[in-house]
């Protein structure tokens, strides 16, 4: 495929803290690419370095072979599609998709077939003389895929379009998205945290985690060959074990041998196994080859995903309060913010910053017109190193201002004398919104709970196994969930469209070449 961008040892740096460390990768023309990581990876950074909306402070932009990084973002040939669409309420349809033809001072004769030829491409043939305000967040999406391609750019970008829509839209607009991308023939890079969405529309995956990319390849190879275990995490759901592969053939885990189909490994090679939710069935007692207990079962509409125990572990469990979305809007300087209440040690107290209040709190601000993120410049709070709620209020240059809380607790820590474990997690406060935009949830999780354990005796850390909710992220509501962390015991994951009854005992099978043997991994 011919190349069409390069980007080049792109190192970006906001208030001294790197979020793109070195970013190498090469976009092919006509090709749909996914930028995937969870917020704050640096995924939408780089697609505004290559916009133009931001400028590296390091590295090169080669597009069709020339340096465009001096190149201001109205003179690329590339358009955006941002997150809430931008489009303008005083205008018609119509008139929102002929905006920038307009703007080229191009006459109505010419102007009239192009913007009605790309309704009709993205479904809205007839719409031309709507009230925008009145369409549908999906038609209002269509609208600005139709505003951003009337320009005939080379590339589109899109960034996070479908995450204020609801799950049958999303399906809907990902097959469109896709269909339209084929249509036009030209170069999509898509930014999402939706695994989902990445392996439905791409022809390239790109998986980005805190600023740099773990791995590129076709959903395909993702899936099946995972670099590390946060790939494989993230990327689809896995059940990753600790093996020793003992001889080719023949791997060990959960105190058992058991026939693969891999091979090429050193003698009692420390190994992971990969096992797809999909690929484990349940079946009766005494006739599979893992015995287990089923812990949880949550219906997810085409199947049932089982949570089977075959060995406990320590736990400790705390409650997630999901709130009401609410976004704070100040018509004096036309900006919207947000910020989330959440828990913390009172032993960190002492060395908390201000950067770490903003990522803590997710407080963001934002254009309410150009949706442009902008900076908090300035967080005012007196927290102590006492247990207590402390109000932190976060502020942008011109004034706009949020404030939310923070709850300083005493940790509270779950040991197992047993099992010679220490574990301690912190209640979560998050909204709606944030709920349903992580993908990635048993991951993001562990980060906003603070989950950790540790070896009662030498104080190592010890992985948690498991992130056990009794919820569905993308159906979620408002109030209080129960969310369990668990390490050191072995669980499994399955997909089935049989129900099964929590508490009863069952045992698992799969069959040689469900087993995916890999050297062992970093995280």
């Amino acid at each position: 495929m011919e190349k069409l961008i390069e980007f080049r040892n792109i190192v970006k740096k906001f208030d001294g803290q790197t979020v793109l460390k070195g970013i190498n990768l090469d976009i092919n023309k006509n090709e749909f690419v996914t930028l995937l990581g969870p917020s704050g990876c640096g995924k939408t950074t780089l697609l505004r370095i290559l916009g133009g909306f931001l400028e590296q402070d390091e590295g090169n932009v080669v597009f069709n072979g020339e340096e465009i990084s001096n190149v201001p973002a109205y003179l690329r040939p590339i358009n955006t599609v941002f997150q809430r669409y931008a489009l303008f309420p005083h205008l018609n349809v119509y008139e929102n998709v002929a905006f920038g033809l307009r703007i080229k001072k191009m006459t109505n004769d010419l102007i009239e077939p192009r913007v009605n030829r790309m309704l009709e491409l993205v479904g809205l043939d007839g719409y031309q003389k709507k009230d925008v305000t009145l369409l549908s967040g999906g038609q209002q999406q269509r609208v600005a895929i139709a505003r951003a391609l009337v320009n005939e750019p080379d590339v589109l970008l899109l960034d996070e379009p479908l995450s204020a829509l609801d799950a049958k839209l999303r399906k809907e607009m990902q097959q469109e998205l896709k269909r339209i991308q084929k249509e036009v023939g030209i170069t999509f890079i898509f930014v999402t945290h939706d695994q989902e969405e990445a392996l439905t529309m791409s022809d390239k995956i790109v998986v980005m985690k805190d600023g740099n990319i773990e791995q590129i390849g076709t959903p395909t190879e993702i899936y099946n060959e995972p670099i590390n275990k946060y790939v494989a995490r993230f990327i689809g759901e896995s059940n990753i074990i600790d093996g020793i592969m003992k001889e080719d053939y023949l791997v060990n885990f959960d105190d058992k041998d058991f026939e693969c189909v891999d091979y090429d490994f050193k003698p009692n090679e420390p190994v992971d196994v990969i096992i797809r939710p999909e690929d484990i069935k349940i079946v009766k007692k005494n006739t599979g080859k893992l015995k287990g207990q089923v812990i949880s079962v949550l219906f997810k509409g085409v199947h049932y995903e089982v949570i089977v125990e075959t060995k406990k572990g320590a736990s400790k469990t705390v409650t997630l309060h999901v709130l009401e979305d609410k976004d704070e809007f100040n018509p004096e300087t036309n900006e919207k913010m947000h910020a989330s209440e959440f828990s913390m040690d009172k032993e960190d107290v002492a060395s908390l910053t201000n950067n770490e209040l903003i990522a803590r709190a997710n407080a963001q601000a934002w254009d309410a017109t150009s949706e442009e993120d902008i900076s908090i410049n300035e967080v005012i709070h007196g927290i102590k190193e006492e247990v207590g709620k402390y109000p932190v209020t976060f502020k942008t240059e011109k004034g706009s201002s949020i404030t939310t809380f923070v709850n300083v607790v005493s940790p509270r820590v779950i040991t197992d004398e047993e099992e010679n474990i220490g574990i301690q997690a912190f209640d979560v406060y998050k909204t709606v919104d944030e709920i349903k935009e992580s993908m990635a949830i048993s991951v993001d999780l562990k980060t906003w709970a603070d989950a950790y354990a540790w070896d009662l005796e030498d104080e190592t850390p010890v992985e948690i196994d498991d992130v056990r909710y009794n919820f569905e992220p993308m159906e979620i509501i408002p109030g209080d969930y129960s969310v369990s962390f668990v390490t050191e015991g072995r669980t499994y994951k399955i997909h089935t469209t049989e129900n099964q009854k929590e508490g009863s005992n069952v045992a698992l099978d799969f069959d040689a070449d469900d087993i995916h043997v890999m050297p062992k991994m970093v995280d």
